[in-house]
């Protein structure tokens, strides 16, 4: 009896799309498949090598010697070797036994492998991903959840280092251990997704998961793919949505890996000017290649697909984009035009993006990209890459950058707050507050602030209160949320002891009303993605700190006001508003039960007065370091008054005579006596800001 049959999966028409970079489910075909040949039940194997003069099957069941288990090469020349060994079955540790053109012998873990061993062979396993789903709820809505008009405040995390066993702080938590805690914590906090640093297989821990050597393998260090299946499950059964980190940029050059696959340079480029990456010691993938395009597009639709993810957000896309990234001249090769742009890769991504979002058009692509290059979350056939969304590392930087000054230095730093808004709507962004910038010696996120313990809660809960109002979607990484003081460390769990002390739950209960907030307001992400939800009342204010700006949603009456005051100082701030208009404080982040000093943020006066070019003001109690949220309220009266401001505007016509442009000032308020202590010794950090305000001159 042979003990290999010959068996296929492939027509002509699935190599045919295979080799012309078109086909799209190429795990169907390529890998190991149960099945039932000649009324023998065992497995079927495909592998492509097409310059490999020997193909076998290795594994326990033959004592790992090649020879014996010779897989067929396809007559077509595709270069598919393909057969069906019988009695194999799940569980069954194998490895492909490649014979080179030079004579070599590699040894090479399956590409397409749905399990990986935990070890240092890291050989496949004839694995399944069948599972029992009952998440048709979610994805019956998931449109809804994904959709530009939507809150989307996503959590990103690690699964080897977000919690682990309290008893054995060295074992990782398997997937469903983690379910039982994150699970509940996510629906909590109000977070509507979670990203999950890469989950597919990778060798090296310290690589955090991109440097990707089982691309259609879940992380076995957690558990079995079905393991993973059920987390997310469990997440779409409680309305939280899942993105997965995914890897498409390079991949390492491990010995059972995807490097020199037959001998030759199969999925990488030939030439390291093209195939190398010096910055990370690992190697690009040949996009120009079909049969490389089929793969990694085969492999992203395998986890929305198989896994049932929610979206996928692309890894270091403006390494692909550039020829020139992270290489010195001389050391790349330019395009057919001359020029720095990789365009076989950027066709890939648009490729890439047309088929996702063909077959699965209620699911997110987000890139991770860092240059300006442009239309990069515009549709493909208005010549954009045809990402859903962008990162914003512009807005991130800044940012940080401003909020890292010490307060009496922030006048002039004023812009870096306010030029996001002059590009804010030429992609579709995500503000990402991410794991890169809490690694490498970049100081965690509450060690990034300024001044005594105090002022660094304030400074970052008047960060997120800019974070969370401000139009674009929201991404914070694990530990965050309650002020993680060290670091991120891959191989140890968030240190979550420290929401014994006050501030540090302060601050998690601070996101999570954020969150709530930024959910339930409408006015903050039904127009987040349009230049009509947005409008700034007070941008100008360098001398005092000071940011104000409305949110708008659909209808007229979702408005809301952010006011940051980003100085340790209190005032009684004058505010132009709109006449018939009522408004309430909803949010305070210098609130005690949040760690702040205590400072009422309420509106203590309104004028008729014009001020800001708006026909009334209210004066606002702003306590220190702090972002205060108000709702609007409109009374019948004002929603005529406002539909005929409004008309007057686009009509051209000026203010009412009589009214002189508003001029911004800020007084001094009277601190009550029971906060005084608390703010005192912040006046005195911040010197000569912490004298009398002068007003500013009228423009």
């Amino acid at each position: 009896m042979q003990n290999v049959l010959p068996h296929t999966l492939f027509s002509e028409q699935d190599v045919y799309l295979f080799r012309e970079g078109k086909h799209y489910r190429l795990y169907d075909k390529f890998g190991s498949h149960a099945a039932t040949v000649e009324d023998q039940d065992g497995t079927y194997f495909a592998v492509w090598a097409p310059n490999a003069k020997e193909v076998s099957v290795i594994g326990n069941f033959n004592g790992w010697h090649s020879g014996v288990h010779k897989l067929y090469p396809r007559w077509d020349s595709s270069g598919i070797w393909e057969g069906f060994i019988p009695g194999l079955s799940w569980g069954t540790v194998y490895k492909y036994a490649i014979r080179t053109g030079k004579g070599e012998l590699l040894e090479k873990s399956d590409p397409y492998a749905l399990s990986w061993e935990q070890n240092l062979q890291a050989a496949s396993l004839i694995s399944t991903t069948w599972f029992e789903w009952n998440d048709d709820s979610w994805m019956a809505d998931r449109w809804k959840r994904n959709s530009l008009e939507a809150p989307l405040s996503v959590y990103e995390l690690h699964l080897g280092s977000w919690m682990r066993s309290p008893d054995n702080p060295e074992r990782f938590l398997s997937y469903r251990q983690i379910a039982e805690s994150l699970v509940p914590y996510i629906k909590e906090m109000g977070f509507t997704h979670v990203e999950f640093m890469p989950v597919m297989e990778h060798p090296y821990e310290p690589s955090w998961g991109y440097q990707i050597t089982g691309f259609f393998a879940a992380n076995s260090r957690f558990g079995s793919p079905q393991d993973l299946m059920f987390l997310i499950n469990e997440l779409h059964r409680n309305g939280i949505g899942v993105i997965l980190d995914w890897v498409p940029s390079h991949f390492p050059g491990d010995a059972n890996g995807l490097h020199y696959f037959d001998g030759t340079h199969l999925y990488e480029h030939e030439d390291p000017r093209r195939g190398f990456h010096p910055q990370w010691n690992s190697h690009i993938f040949n996009y120009g290649r079909p049969e490389v395009k089929s793969f990694l597009i085969s492999n992203a639709m395998f986890w929305l697909d198989r896994y049932h993810a929610d979206g996928l957000r692309v890894d270091a896309v403006t390494s692909m984009l550039y020829l020139d990234y992270a290489r010195k001249e001389g050391e790349w090769i330019p395009n057919m035009f001359g020029g720095n742009v990789n365009l076989e890769a950027k066709d890939f991504l648009q490729d890439l993006n047309t088929a996702v979002y063909k077959d699965f058009p209620d699911v997110i692509t987000i890139a991770e990209e860092s240059s300006d290059f442009p239309m990069l979350t515009k549709p493909v056939h208005h010549g954009g890459i045809g990402f859903g969304m962008k990162w914003m590392m512009g807005w991130m930087h800044d940012t940080l950058k401003y909020f890292k000054e010490d307060p009496i230095n922030r006048k002039y730093h004023h812009n870096k707050l306010t030029f996001p808004s002059m590009y804010m709507y030429n992609e579709n962004y995500m503000m990402p507050l991410s794991h890169d910038e809490v690694v490498h010696g970049k100081a965690s996120m509450i060690y990034k602030m300024p001044g005594d313990e105090w002022q660094k809660f304030a400074n970052l809960r008047a960060l997120y209160t800019y974070m969370y109002t401000q139009p674009p979607a929201k991404l914070l990484f694990m530990g965050n949320e309650f002020g993680q003081t060290s670091e991120w460390r891959f191989a140890e769990s968030l240190d979550w002891h420290l929401l014994e002390h006050k501030v540090h739950k302060g601050l998690q209960e601070f996101v999570k009303d954020l969150n709530h907030l930024y959910r339930d307001e409408k006015s903050l992400f039904e127009n987040q993605f349009s230049p009509c939800g947005f409008e700034w009342v007070e941008a100008n204010d360098g001398n005092n700190s000071i940011y104000i700006y409305l949110r708008k949603g659909k209808e007229e009456d979702e408005v809301t006001m952010t006011v940051l005051n980003l100085t340790p100082r209190v005032f009684d701030y004058k505010i132009g508003v709109n006449e018939g208009t009522n408004w309430e404080v909803i949010l305070n982040s210098d609130d005690e039960k949040y760690g702040g000093s205590g400072v009422k943020a309420e509106i203590i006066d309104e004028e008729d007065d014009e001020w800001m070019y708006r026909p009334n003001a209210i004066i606002l109690k702003l306590p220190p370091l702090a972002g205060v949220v108000l709702k609007q309220k409109k009374t019948p009266e004002g929603r005529k008054k406002a539909a005929a401001e409004t008309s007057e505007i686009k009509d051209g016509k000026k203010p009412a005579a009589g009214k002189k442009p508003a001029k911004t000032t800020a007084k001094k308020a009277a601190v009550p006596e029971e906060t005084r202590q608390k703010v005192s010794k912040l006046k005195k950090a911040a010197g000569e800001a912490a004298k009398e305000i002068k007003p500013k001159k009228t423009v």
